[in-house]
């Protein structure tokens, strides 16, 4: 597709972000494999963009996962979104800032099987007032967490204590950038720039200094699938699915990759590490793997946030390569520290991810 119906395509897929006031709706997973994205992310659009958003402790899963593995019915499904709905609304909100993409995904399709089918949304409201006695009003707006920090990029800019720009050599630092399946996939109108040419990460990473390394693979799945993961013995097709990306991004030499989903986030951080033991192989050119974030871990470093308190020590490949590039001042001593200062431990390092020159298989 040429530059011109590429910025057609933007026009006709650009989304209403809410500007203010949102319900926010954590992710069941993120917090365990990035345990300070959350927070960054709340921390950034309090402090940093002045912005009211609540974090309610009475909301739950959305049980997506267990909906897209065939074991939650799509009717306890919507019923559970229904109660989240009602939460927003008792709280007098109508906007939602939503941190999984799973949940984004389901949200999107509820409302829209309600459009279609509007005796599922009254068979849903009869379910949820037998159950809890309450009842709910749909959402005002639903916007991905990574919507509002795309909104809000250029006031982020404007506080940022870093760029994404080689210290060493002036240059941009060469990005991937990796959208989540749910997120504009299954209605690429609710995704900023669409499926193919969604802007929601590329527009904060090119605000932010760096270039946006554009891959032949690059809308390939990261091979999470729920069930090509969850399944054991399907777990080969989970990690192909990775290796493919990273073999076809590994000619760009790319100095790290950001993602707006958790499930994705952990799989190409995670898969890295494990071909690299499976065959010594890696996809960067230090022999360390190519340091994978968060989009709030990536908008908490550009503003100067504590690596550790963003919970960078808990990924597989380590950050300071990419920390050392932009010439993030941070000390390495406190990377395992607990917050009251106690060492928790410092973790094995593979050698497989030494930086040594390892043995490529063919």
């Amino acid at each position: 597709m040429n530059h011109i119906n590429k910025n057609i395509v933007n026009r006709n897929y650009q989304k209403e972000i809410a500007d203010n006031d949102y319900y926010y709706l954590r992710s069941c997973i993120r917090q365990n494999f990035f345990p300070g994205s959350e927070t960054a992310f709340l921390k950034i659009v309090k402090n940093e963009l002045h912005k009211n958003i609540l974090d309610d402790p009475q909301h739950t899963t959305c049980t997506g996962i267990g909906y897209h593995s065939d074991i939650v019915p799509f009717e306890t499904l919507q019923t559970i979104v229904a109660r989240h709905f009602s939460l927003m609304s008792e709280k007098g909100y109508e906007n939602l800032a939503v941190s999984c993409v799973t949940s984004y995904g389901i949200y999107s399709e509820i409302i829209e099987t309600w459009k279609e089918f509007p005796e599922t949304e009254e068979k849903t409201r009869e379910f949820l007032r037998k159950s809890i006695g309450k009842e709910f009003i749909i959402p005002k707006n639903i916007a991905h967490c990574s919507d509002i920090v795309f909104k809000f990029r250029e006031q982020i800019f404007e506080k940022a204590k870093y760029q994404l720009v080689n210290k060493n050599t002036g240059k941009p630092l060469n990005i991937v950038e990796h959208i989540g399946c749910h997120y504009a996939k299954m209605f690429p109108e609710k995704g900023e720039g669409g499926a193919e040419f969604s802007n929601v990460l590329s527009g904060s990473i090119k605000s932010w200094g760096g270039n946006v390394v554009d891959y032949p693979e690059r809308r390939h799945c990261c091979g999470f699938g729920f069930r090509q993961y969850l399944v054991q013995s399907n777990r080969g097709y989970s990690l192909s699915n990775s290796k493919k990306k990273f073999e076809s991004m590994k000619p760009f030499k790319p100095d790290a990759i950001i993602a707006n989903c958790p499930g994705c986030a952990m799989f190409m951080d995670k898969w890295q590490y494990v071909i690299a033991e499976m065959e010594g192989k890696t996809y960067d050119t230090e022999g360390k793997g190519i340091p994978v974030l968060t989009y709030e871990e990536l908008a908490g470093i550009v503003l100067g946030y504590n690596p550790w308190e963003l919970g960078l020590q808990m990924h597989q490949i380590n950050v300071e390569t990419f920390l050392d590039k932009i010439g993030f001042e941070y000390n390495k001593e406190d990377k395992y520290l607990s917050k009251s200062g106690k060492n928790i431990g410092q973790p094995v390092q593979p050698k497989c991810l030494s930086g040594k020159k390892v043995l490529e298989l063919t």
